[in-house]
């Protein structure tokens, strides 16, 4: 806790936290609301948004108790801000009394709320004097005390009903950073190393994973610059070997002419025979954007990889980071739902279709999330899976392997989905797969005992095997 604003006026970043709160109930996502900031403030207003979209539902729930009828959206936002940041003790990056004293001076500053100032600096010396009573009452709401909309807290305890409070619990937790080594450039040993000489504490995750005890500035890591790693988190690290593994790499035999041969149709004796020659597996990596798992499956495995994606901004972004890692790919621009825009036609010996889906697998990272996603958009977003699923089969060669993943806890996205697939693909075998993951935020809140892992997002990967049938 700090009991002092930093170097920029903390006053200034509550105001930019609640325009963040605000873009996000409009309906916009919080990495978007960001690049509106200037760069001088969006640290600041960065860590304190986190913050707040993890503890909006308690903040909500004590507004309502302070004043039964929402002000203004403006003032509304930077109440909730100053609640949600100063409901507990223990949580607040900086004393009450601070906290309380710049949402004051915020309302002052801004002529979107400085009407408002008096009735915020009442609610708020009120919550300071009630702050145990009020904060009691808002333990009868669920939404305060897991931090969620109802209706997620009901679909999470549904599909899993005996970790769906760890799940919760989880997602409020903050993400750490993770990393992924290159092993084309070093070994996971071989950076913890590099790692502890520059006293920075980290520890292995996974067989390529680094887990940094502090984040901090990916840039400024041993390196960056030269490739040496990719920020990605454990679960989906897990993505490429599961591809990988089983697939059977073709070969390309010498062609000799048939003037070479004897009448038995071998090699004349004493001729020496070059050796056959490996062809490369050809995968295609299905919504490869930003190139994660495109530049694990090329670390991994010597393999022509295309690259798809729907949004040219973001394949720009799988050029760049397979460009730091000394990587080469296929980029295609295009709709994954309609091959005959780019496919070749030519089958493909691999498939990585990691699909859109609702992210609420991800809240540790993306706490705005949870705000963001309404019901209906499950089935939505169930139904252009489906859609992926099916147009994608047909382009998989007979034993080929398809991996379908998505970063979601709801079943219908994950189980129910592959379930329904598998039960209209004759020809379609789940292998065994990890299934559902379910969040993760270190030992002290892990029950999944069939998980080593311990610190990951969630997930959900199902690999289907084309048996030719």
């Amino acid at each position: 806790m700090q009991d002092n604003p930093s170097q920029v006026s903390l006053w200034r970043q509550l105001q930019g936290a609640a325009s963040i709160l605000m873009a996000v109930r409009d309906g916009q996502s919080m990495t978007a609301a960001l690049e509106d900031v200037d760069a001088t403030l969006r640290p600041g207003v960065q860590s304190l948004s986190f913050h707040v979209l993890r503890w909006l539902g308690r903040a909500e729930a004590l507004r309502q108790l302070l004043v039964k009828r929402a002000p203004p959206p403006e003032a509304d936002a930077l109440l909730c801000v100053a609640l949600a940041l100063a409901w507990s003790d223990c949580e607040a990056p900086y004393t009450t009394h601070t906290l309380v004293d710049q949402a004051v001076e915020a309302a002052k500053r801004s002529e979107a709320t400085q009407h408002q100032a008096s009735f915020i600096n009442g609610c708020l010396r009120r919550f300071l004097r009630e702050r145990d009573e009020l904060v009691a009452l808002t333990e009868k709401s669920p939404q305060a005390v897991w931090n969620h909309p109802q209706w997620w807290i009901d679909r999470v305890r549904k599909d899993h009903p005996a970790h769906w409070q760890a799940i919760l619990q989880a997602n409020n937790k903050r993400a750490p950073l993770v990393l992924r080594i290159n092993q084309r450039k070093t070994t996971q040993a071989e950076y913890l190393r590099e790692l502890e000489a520059l006293n920075i504490e980290a520890s292995p995750v996974g067989k390529q994973g680094v887990i940094l005890d502090l984040a901090r500035p990916v840039t400024a890591l041993p390196g960056f610059a030269e490739g040496h790693f990719s920020v990605q988190d454990a679960a989906a690290q897990l993505a490429a070997p599961l591809l990988l593994e089983g697939l059977d790499k073709p070969t390309r035999p010498l062609v000799t002419s048939p003037a070479s041969l004897t009448s038995e149709g071998a090699e004349p004796a004493g001729r020496a025979t070059a050796p056959i020659e490996p062809t490369r597996l050809r995968i295609l990596d299905a919504c490869a954007a930003p190139g994660g798992k495109t530049a694990h499956l090329l670390e991994l495995a010597e393999c022509a990889v295309t690259a798809l994606d729907i949004d040219a901004r973001r394949c720009e972004r799988i050029e760049q980071n397979l460009q730091r890692l000394g990587l080469q790919a296929t980029i295609v621009v295009g709709d994954a739902r309609r091959p005959d825009t780019w496919w070749d036609g030519r089958l493909y010996d691999g498939i990585l279709l990691d699909a859109p889906c609702t992210a609420s697998g991800i809240v540790r990272r993306h706490p705005d999330v949870r705000w963001l996603r309404r019901p209906t958009d499950i089935a939505q977003l169930a139904d252009i899976q489906a859609r992926l699923l099916d147009t994608l089969w047909p382009l998989l060669k007979p034993g080929g392997r398809m991996l379908y993943c998505t970063c979601s806890v709801f079943k219908a996205e994950g189980d129910n989905q592959i379930q329904m697939f598998v039960t209209h693909h004759t020809d379609a075998l789940l292998m065994p797969s990890p299934g559902h993951l379910l969040p993760q935020s270190g030992l002290e809140t892990s029950v999944f005992s069939d998980n080593p892992m311990r610190e990951q997002d969630g997930f959900y990967y199902a690999l289907l095997e084309k048996t030719g049938r």
